[in-house]
């Protein structure tokens, strides 16, 4: 006799309901013109306002807590949480570090994504970029050069040498999906492992590609910085074969 592991249909309408609950509560946010920071309306509104219980709210409410929606200070109240992204870099995280353990695929797909967006928007970085700002990018790729030469690890210095060259565009959304494709990627090379051989020839890629941005040549940073992740998606391919 086979046994059924489809979610009970009482359980699954469940879940759709508290989705839906979600979503209004979501929807209120926008129909009010709240903005990060201001407060939410409390529990006893959002149950008169949405028809609900209050215990089927607070399961609502800590998923939306959770997802960085909401914030709730206890003694205080609740909030329209502010930009953050700990929630995306956690998820991503652990989809990547699974899928190790398997083929690999969301692993490579989180490298060619953080690829694509760099090599993508180079060009526009190119066009604004200061030749003060030139000096810092040039002062990251310095410190790679003395630590690799020591064969110490640079990842502080490489996380500043990618951020360092889209800051010029003066997005923050970008900054921050830069910081959490950063981190989810340093999670990915830590679970791989790291190869202090290659330690000088990865920081003379950040001097190439240093070089193209500083000569305006967007074709050959963009070129560059497409081929500088193809190492670590070499080395996710061999890890998962070999695992």
């Amino acid at each position: 006799m086979s046994i059924s592991t489809a979610v009970p249909k009482a359980r699954f309408s469940a879940q759709a309901r508290l989705r839906a609950l979600q979503a209004d509560i979501m929807e209120l946010i926008l129909e009010r013109d709240l903005d990060a920071g201001d407060p939410m309306p409390t529990e006893s509104e959002l149950c008169e306002v949405l028809g609900v219980g209050r215990n089927t709210l607070r399961e609502s409410l800590k998923v939306l807590q959770a997802l960085g929606v909401i914030e709730i200070r206890h003694g205080f109240g609740m909030f329209v949480a502010p930009s953050n992204f700990d929630a995306l870099a956690d998820g991503l995280t652990f989809r990547g570090r699974l899928s190790l353990r398997h083929e690999g695929l969301e692993a490579l797909q989180l490298v060619d994504i953080r690829q694509a967006l760099e090599s993508g928007l180079i060009g526009g970085c190119i066009s604004v970029v200061s030749p003060e700002h030139l000096v810092e990018i040039e002062a990251a790729v310095v410190k790679m050069e003395t630590l690799a030469a020591s064969g110490e690890q640079f990842s502080e210095a490489d996380a500043e040498f990618h951020r360092l060259l889209f800051e010029p565009l003066g997005n923050d959304l970008l900054m921050n999906l830069m910081s959490v494709f950063w981190k989810v990627y340093r999670k990915i090379h830590v679970e791989i492992g790291t190869d202090s051989v290659n330690l000088v020839n990865t920081a003379a890629e950040h001097r190439d590609i240093y070089n193209a941005v500083s000569a305006k040549d967007a074709a050959a940073a963009a070129e560059l910085l497409s081929r500088h992740f193809d190492g670590i998606r070499t080395k996710i391919r061999l890890f998962v074969e070999v695992d």
